[in-house]
């Protein structure tokens, strides 16, 4: 499993509004400055965002977008899965795998499920809110 750039920069679109929730539509243009991602590819992203419910956004002057549920409620794993084809670490456990011949008698399966388990409740735990405090040690996150 590798996580593509759109998945990444999806999840920092979703901390940087959940950081500036009280400064209500946010333009497209101020997320990517402050983001360092050219508008233009940040606008593929957030249309797959907008599209599910995750943000709203308004239009003209004084529009933009914001999240339309608080930090709390947006998990890692909701923000991957809408921007990544699989987070399985395997073909055979991506959605609509075809089923494997050696599935009955593959000795390494168990272990790929576990794996594929471990993911995916790591980043189920992971809220928006959670990856917008920092580290007291003073570390920065870099997604």
């Amino acid at each position: 499993m590798l996580i593509s750039t759109k998945g990444r920069y999806a999840l920092r679109v979703m901390i940087d509004l959940a950081e500036h929730r009280g400064d209500g539509f946010i333009p497209l243009k101020v997320i990517a400055r402050r983001q360092g991602i050219s508008e233009k590819y940040l606008e593929s992203i957030i249309k797959l965002l907008v599209k599910a419910r995750l943000l709203n956004g308004v239009r003209g002057k004084g529009g933009g977008y914001r999240l339309t549920k608080p930090p709390e409620q947006y998990t890692a794993g909701a923000v991957l899965r809408l921007t990544e084809e699989s987070l399985a670490p395997v073909a055979c456990l991506e959605r609509d795998a075809d089923v494997c011949a050696r599935a009955a008698a593959c000795r390494t399966l168990p272990l790929w499920r576990g794996l594929n388990q471990v993911i995916s409740d790591y980043l189920d735990h992971v809220t928006v809110a959670d990856l917008t405090r920092r580290e007291e040690d003073g570390g920065d996150y870099v997604i």
